[in-house]
Parts: C-alpha cells; sequence; structure tokens
C-alpha cells in the first residue's frame, strides 16, 4: 500500500499517523489559567529533546481553531508539570482528556490529590510516580491546524522511590503508558533488551 499524506482528510490523516508511531509516550501536563484554575489533560504528541538542560516537547492541536486549555496556560503562565502515567493511574489519566469547560478542575474530576511542586505554581498529581515541572522555553505554531509546540526546560523532577532502581526509574516496575491507534495503550511492564554491537 502505497499513501500520499497530502490526499488525506484531516482525520483520515490523524488516524493513519497515530497508528503508525507508536507506541507514543504520554505527556500528562498540568497547568494553572490566569485565573489559577487548575488544569490537567494528557497529550501523546510529547517527547524528549535535550538532557542537558533536560528539555521535553509537548504538542497541543486546536479545537475549532482556538487553542485548548493547556495551550493558552503555558502561553499565560510559562509553567507546567509534566506527569509520566503508570499503569495503576492509566483510567484516570484518560478520565482527564474529557472536553471539559475551562472552570473544571481535572484533578477533582478524576479524583486525583493535586499536590504543591517546588519550583513552579502548577500542582502535581500526588499520585504520579514520575512529575517533572517545568518552564516554557520556547513557543511554535506547526503545520496547518495549526498545533501549539512547547519546549519546556525540566526544572525539578519528582520520582517515587517505588519504582527506582540505582536512582532511575526502572521500565518494568513503572509500567509506564503509552498510546497507539484509536483507542489503544500499551505499557512498559515487559521490557527487553538488545545490546548493540561497536563497529
Amino acid at each position: 500500500m502505497q499513501v500520499d499524506p497530502s490526499t488525506l482528510s484531516p482525520k483520515d490523516s490523524y488516524l493513519l499517523m497515530t497508528a503508525c508511531v507508536i507506541p507514543r509516550p504520554i505527556g500528562w501536563a498540568s497547568t494553572l489559567a490566569a485565573d489559577g484554575t487548575p488544569n490537567l489533560a494528557p497529550f501523546s504528541y510529547f517527547g524528549g529533546v535535550s538532557s542537558s538542560p533536560m528539555t521535553v516537547m509537548l504538542s497541543v492541536g486546536r479545537r475549532g481553531g482556538h487553542a485548548k486549555d493547556t495551550a493558552a496556560n503555558l502561553l499565560a503562565t510559562k509553567e507546567a508539570v509534566i506527569h509520566i502515567a503508570h499503569r495503576p493511574l492509566a483510567e484516570a489519566m484518560v478520565a482527564t482528556a474529557a472536553d471539559a469547560e475551562p472552570h473544571v478542575d481535572e484533578f477533582a474530576l478524576a479524583g486525583l490529590t493535586a499536590a504543591p511542586s517546588l519550583r513552579v505554581a502548577p500542582p502535581r498529581v500526588a499520585e504520579a510516580a514520575i512529575a517533572m515541572e517545568c518552564r516554557l522555553v520556547q513557543h511554535q505554531e506547526v503545520g496547518a491546524g495549526p498545533v501549539d509546540v512547547f519546549f519546556l526546560e525540566v526544572v525539578q523532577l519528582h520520582l517515587d522511590d517505588a519504582y527506582l532502581v540505582d536512582g532511575r526509574p526502572d521500565a518494568g516496575k513503572l509500567a509506564a503508558v503509552g498510546r497507539l491507534g484509536a483507542a489503544g495503550y500499551c505499557d512498559t511492564a515487559t521490557p527487553f533488551e538488545v545490546q548493540r554491537t561497536t563497529a
């Protein structure tokens, strides 16, 4: 099968893209509106960019041409907490993807505990095994949507000791949740290793 992406409708392009680029890590973003209302939403167009300084990328699509709450909040306050959801929180994470009004507190909606952060204003999910407090470095509009792409520097990490081995998160213990196509998800509960060879 050969596909020219330019011939696809936006919906078909999305469905094919999200079925091909798998698994995708999920950036579960906590932000604050300008009036202090907390927002929590997951995004699977997310990834690491740099380790020095630690920097992640979060891509937030628009709804009806308007910025989603996460994007609007990031542009207004320049801060977020990005969580990596593990398997016990998968259902709560998906619940926060609901198309809720800006005044709705997704922490309460999903039955999660909002804990204070150390270096940024948005709260973090107390139950999350990994939380990264971030500050906005750069914002770009990309694509025909457009989508809002944010580069965020990690300024503080919160790591649950129960999921660490030698001071770093262990993929198998963590069972971090990834996004597949359609309503599919996976986790890292059964990782495998392939050793690199030197040329």
